[in-house]
């Protein structure tokens, strides 16, 4: 007779353990491949047929703000935030001339114009500095934190505050403002209470635009600061305006601003009305991630990275989303446009570049750590800093590097000159110096070469 191997209580018990634990696995393996799925939504590819403009020469968007072709007035270099003067061939060696050191940390880089540099700490110092000495000229105490660049428009200086010292982290309830002082003296010429203002101010035909905490995007007189209106948005507030104008608008000129509720909105420069708002993706459900760069404004379209790494093309005059690609896994860099190409850098240690019309991926460069504030492009060399601790405490990945500044040259894609220092902002420049922004310092820097 056969013997047949029967199974004891112990070992059917153990028997059933191990096939659930199989199960479990393999639902799991599933789930989470689902998931990932989910979060990964397939990506948008564009074209040059719908609400693009091809590039020129003499695009009057990236000269709007600029006195002269030779100034950095505004967050950006130019009302569409272009990030780059075409007109700046400076190139390194550097031979530093002299360092500004603002006695905090630096995160928005400073604005420079009529020989003066303007720039804000984060504790509230602000500062007017002698381009060519790097002596202060004049400077404020205004005891409330800053995280934004000013802006200079015909002999004043705007500038942007938080809440009071010590800085609060998104609360509500408290209140920053908006400040106009005279670039030459100082003397403060308005003052106007808001919520907490993380923008940076963009300065049009007589008007200040910004962002507040409290969900409002104000236009606010550029001489009196009286408010001309103001619109309630979908959420809080921490990216800046960009110009959209009228050719690219399809009519009157436009700004155009995200939230952290996911969208982006464009409003009648004039008048406020929406003219149209426009959404992040929403992941598996839970909502969508937050627009913390300010949008860059080229070729008929808003371009803007969003934390949830992917970085978005929307028509500037109808809102519909043109293209959505994957950049990495976080993007809180506002973008470079320039020739045809869009340039985001990302906090898992990568500058991408992107075909402005059809959003291909035109060239990928891993760099030495997280990548934070916007890059800077100058004759042919991208600039950008790398933060140590940013995305640290993330759900997804950034890499850890040095605080350190970099130039990537975009034709090689490869670094070809660094600084010991940096954070956040990179450079800035004029017809004389380009401005470096470390942590806490500016250097004022000339080509040596």
């Amino acid at each position: 007779m056969r013997r047949v191997n029967r199974l004891g209580p112990r070992q059917k018990r153990w028997a059933i353990i191990i096939g659930l634990a199989a199960v479990s696995i393999l639902i799991l393996g599933i789930g989470a491949w689902w998931a990932k799925a989910q979060m990964q939504p397939s990506e948008i590819a564009g074209n040059t047929s719908q609400e693009y403009l091809p590039p020129t020469t003499t695009q009057a968007a990236t000269t709007a703000t600029a006195k002269t072709s030779m100034s950095w007035p505004t967050y950006g270099y130019d009302a569409a935030r272009s990030h780059g003067n075409p007109a700046l061939t400076h190139r390194p060696p550097f031979a530093e001339r002299w360092i500004f050191r603002s006695g905090n940390l630096l995160e928005f880089p400073p604005v420079v114009a009529e020989g003066r540099m303007f720039v804000g700490q984060l504790k509230g110092r602000f500062y007017a500095v002698d381009t060519e000495t790097g002596k202060t000229i004049w400077d404020h105490q205004t005891d409330h934190c800053s995280a934004a660049s000013p802006a200079y428009s015909e002999g004043v200086v705007y500038a942007a505050f938080l809440a009071p010292v010590p800085c609060p982290k998104g609360e509500q309830g408290t209140q920053g403002f908006v400040a106009a002082w005279d670039a030459a003296s100082g003397k403060e010429l308005w003052r106007r209470q808001l919520a907490p203002v993380e923008s940076s101010p963009l300065v049009m035909n007589g008007i200040v635009y910004v962002g507040t905490w409290d969900h409002f995007v104000y236009a606010l007189d550029a001489k009196t600061g009286k408010v001309r209106w103001q619109v309630e948005t979908d959420g809080q507030i921490v990216s800046s305006a960009a110009w959209v104008d009228a050719e690219q608008a399809g009519g009157a000129p436009a700004i155009v601003i995200g939230t952290n509720g996911g969208s982006l909105y464009a409003l009648d420069a004039a008048s406020g009305k929406i003219r149209w708002q426009a959404r992040s993706t929403d992941r598996l459900g839970s909502g969508r991630e937050y627009f913390y760069a300010t949008p860059t404004v080229a070729y008929g379209r808003v371009f803007i990275g969003n934390t949830d790494g992917w970085l978005y093309a929307y028509g500037a005059k109808s809102g519909t989303l043109l293209w959505a690609k994957s950049a990495g896994t976080y993007v809180y860099t506002a973008a470079v446009a320039a020739d045809n190409v869009i340039y985001v850098g990302t906090y898992d240690g990568y500058i991408v570049a992107f075909d402005a019309g059809t959003g291909a991926e035109t060239w990928r460069a891993s760099v030495p750590g997280a990548v934070h504030g916007a890059p800077t492009l100058m004759a042919g060399l991208l600039y950008f800093s790398t933060c140590a601790r940013c995305g640290q405490n993330g759900i997804r990945e950034a890499k850890a590097g040095p605080s350190r500044t970099y130039a990537i040259d975009i034709a090689t894609h490869k670094i070809v000159w660094s600084h010991p220092d940096g954070e956040y902002s990179p450079v800035v420049a004029d017809e004389n110096l380009v401005y470096l922004v470390g942590k806490g310092v500016i250097r004022g820097m000339a080509p040596s070469g």
